[in-house]
């Protein structure tokens, strides 16, 4: 029985990146020997063990053949006989398909270290097409290293899958998984882009891929097409070291433009509203964790209305900050800041532009936070009046703290317009 490092951990040490999580393969082994020796089994599909000391995973080397569609769709086989070549055969890419024994010497059958040097991502044999999830993989692993180029051939494979309809049985939380590892990599604009060219996006996302080719006005949009605009703020996200919930926020906070008339082309009225809706449909479907889909809902719906807060008074602001639930959920409220500040500087040229919105809404929220509210309900108490009217006079006293927050620069402006910064609106 021997066992070897496989995977990711022999790629990234490779790469001089630090050491990522070991998964370990034993060849010549059978379930029994390693439950003699303490191992302690987890897994369903096929064996898979934690070691009894380091708590590392270790798999039975397997091979594996199609027997239906989507993910799940293979039957394994794992004994003694197969050897690692076998085992390392059924892997996606040549970068992931290298083992270390545990002497250290290095097992490439398939050409990974050589892949590595030249910067390439290529599957490691035709097997590959049968599982939708590795077009996932790529294109997460060239969002992470957008260096490295894609093989035609398997550029090729990726699209075949997409066209014998692979990609239509996988499950909503495997797409939600590795979109989401996607879009936290250093260029999540890479995943997108290779997904739109493998054809992928229009199966998975049509959502997005429907912004692509849509235009925006050229005075506020320099790179004019939506779906380009949509690119640059994901790296503007990234720059800016945003949480999972801003960067799904952004990828859906303009879905509304992709179902524009296109004779109302390249202005977009109300495309808010729509963007709302389909937001919530996506994150729905997706089946993305709640703070995702609360997130894309309020910033697809508030966005412009953020855009143009400068010129809100205190009594516009307030509203604002009700419409978003931003005293209850400040920390959300953050958050739909940070998503249209890297909305304000995805925009091509305008990458390093201020955004003081941000900086002032911070404020009022603070303000608004810190009026002494409990006093302003005391002293309705103490003068008789009823429910409502206590929360009149709660709200009047948020509005004074705001008012003397935001100093007499605020101007009532509650229909849209221009922020004064080349800001767009709509």
């Amino acid at each position: 029985m021997k066992l070897y490092i496989v995977g990711g951990a022999v790629r990234d040490a490779l790469l001089g990146l630090p050491a990522s999580d070991r998964d370990w393969v034993v060849v010549g082994g059978t379930p029994e020997q390693l439950l003699a020796q303490g191992y302690r089994p987890v897994g369903r599909d096929f064996p898979v063990f934690l070691h009894p000391d380091t708590g590392e995973e270790v798999a039975l080397a397997r091979t594996e053949r199609k027997s239906g569609r989507g993910y799940h769709g293979f039957s394994f086989h794992a004994a003694p006989e197969v050897t690692l070549e076998e085992d390392l055969a059924r892997r996606d890419l040549t970068i992931n398909a290298m083992a270390r024994d545990e002497d250290g010497r290095l097992v490439d059958p398939y050409g990974g270290e050589r892949d590595l040097r030249e910067r390439v991502l290529r599957h490691v044999s035709p097997a590959f097409a049968e599982d939708p999830v590795r077009l996932l993989r790529v294109a997460r692993f060239a969002a992470r290293w957008p260096d490295f180029r894609i093989a035609p051939e398997t550029m090729a494979l990726m699209r075949r899958i997409v066209e014998d309809g692979e990609v239509d049985h996988l499950v909503p939380e495997r797409v939600w998984q590795e979109l989401a590892r996607g879009l936290m990599e250093a260029h999540p604009a890479r995943l997108i882009a290779v997904l739109r060219e493998s054809g992928a996006l229009a199966r998975l996302l049509p959502e997005v891929e429907r912004l692509f080719g849509v235009p925006q006005r050229a005075e506020h949009h320099p790179e004019v097409d939506t779906g380009a605009h949509l690119l640059l703020v994901l790296q503007a996200c990234a720059r800016a070291q945003a949480p999972l919930t801003v960067r799904f926020a952004c990828l859906c906070h303009d879905l509304g433009k992709g179902t524009t008339p296109r004779a109302q082309w390249p202005r977009h009225l109300g495309h808010e509203q729509r963007g709302a809706r389909l937001a919530r449909a996506l994150g729905e479907r997706l089946r993305a964790p709640l703070d995702c889909r609360e997130l894309a809902d309020v910033t697809a719906r508030e966005h412009g209305n953020v855009h143009a807060s400068l010129g809100l008074s205190a009594a516009a602001v307030l509203r604002l900050l009700e419409r978003c639930d931003a005293l209850r959920r400040p920390q959300r409220f953050e958050e739909l800041l940070l998503a249209c500040e890297c909305d304000a500087r995805g925009r091509s040229g305008r990458e390093g532009d201020p955004y003081p919105q941000r900086a002032r809404l911070s404020a009022a929220l603070r303000a608004a936070l810190g009026a002494d509210t409990a006093a302003a309900s005391r002293q309705a108490l103490a003068d008789g009046l009823p429910g409502p009217a206590i929360g009149q006079r709660v709200r009047a006293a948020r509005l004074a703290a705001l008012t003397q927050a935001l100093g007499e620069d605020g101007l009532e402006a509650d229909s849209a317009g221009s922020t004064g910064t080349g800001l767009p609106v709509r």
